[in-house]
């Protein structure tokens, strides 16, 4: 089996500040080059270096952005098969981040406006994985073709927004879930939104690790204390290494566990990086 990620990628361009900027305020920092980024590609070549068979569905410009993108994706050995190129600029993100490793971040959206999900190639028993940085109605429509044809689908929901559909497996972080708490009316606990929704939740709960609830499922599982360097992309590396837990018939605590130290190896490194399978297995044990 294999995975199909349908989503975002942009071209970051990553800010080293003393502080982030409080409205109204200019903060002087340094800035390098623009990087690899958008939460698609980051969780595609996450789930590839985990482990997992992966294609990357998504769109980017005919620009050097563009090409930067795809030659990151080819050498992470993602099949790059349904990414198309559009009219449209490359996306980029401007992301800022402190000394404590925390972050603000701004995205134009460029390519990822047409990102279309009929371009995503759907079969029984694959795996997909979702994001919400491309149209809404392009994840809805994919949403329902895959559970139509028995593939499982894990959305990741962020940015925060109202579901575009019901997924099989819903990934939120401690503000998404209270964002989706506020909309249903229900606790933020995992649980309380498994009771809610009707499909698995998985929240992320940064340093303290991760939580799962489902039919019959009532699971905690703790994260990994590592120096931080920058939390960007942490989110999208335990998402790539949840896909490719599922993915090798990990059980649940192992694919969390897993997850959690591509999340904690993340953000050792500056900018959204991700951890291969020989760094997560001997973090993870």
């Amino acid at each position: 089996m294999s995975l199909v990620v349908f989503g975002s990628a942009n071209a970051d361009f990553v800010f080293s500040l003393p502080q982030l900027p409080a409205p109204g305020e200019t903060v002087l920092g340094e800035a390098g080059a623009a990087i690899p980024g958008g939460k698609g590609l980051n969780q595609a070549i996450a789930a590839a270096r985990a482990g997992a068979v992966t294609r990357f569905c998504g769109a980017v410009g005919a620009d050097a952005h563009g090409a930067m993108l795809r030659a990151t994706l080819m050498e992470a050995g993602v099949d790059i098969s349904g990414l198309a190129e559009v009219s449209a600029p490359t996306a980029m993100a401007a992301v800022m981040v402190d000394g404590q490793g925390r972050n603000q971040i701004a995205v134009s959206s460029g390519a990822n406006r047409l990102a279309r999900a009929g371009a995503v190639p759907v079969s029984p028993g694959g795996l997909v994985l979702l994001q919400m940085e491309v149209p809404a109605a392009e994840n809805a429509a994919l949403i329902a073709r895959a559970r139509a044809v028995g593939m499982r689908v894990v959305l990741n929901l962020a940015p925060a927004a109202a579901l575009p559909g019901l997924p099989d497996i819903l990934v939120v972080n401690e503000p998404e879930a209270a964002f989706l708490a506020g909309l249903h009316g229900c606790g933020a606990d995992a649980a309380s939104l498994h009771a809610a929704l009707g499909c698995i939740v998985a929240r992320t709960l940064g340093e303290a690790g991760a939580e799962l609830a489902g039919p019959g499922l009532a699971l905690h599982c703790p994260g990994f204390p590592l120096a931080v360097a920058d939390t960007v992309g942490a989110g999208d590396a335990w998402c790539g290494a949840l896909a490719a837990g599922l993915l090798a018939g990990l059980d649940w605590p192992a694919v969390l566990r897993r997850a959690n130290a591509a999340g904690a190896l993340a953000c050792t490194r500056m900018g959204a990086w991700s951890a291969d399978a020989r760094a997560i297995s001997a973090l993870a044990g």
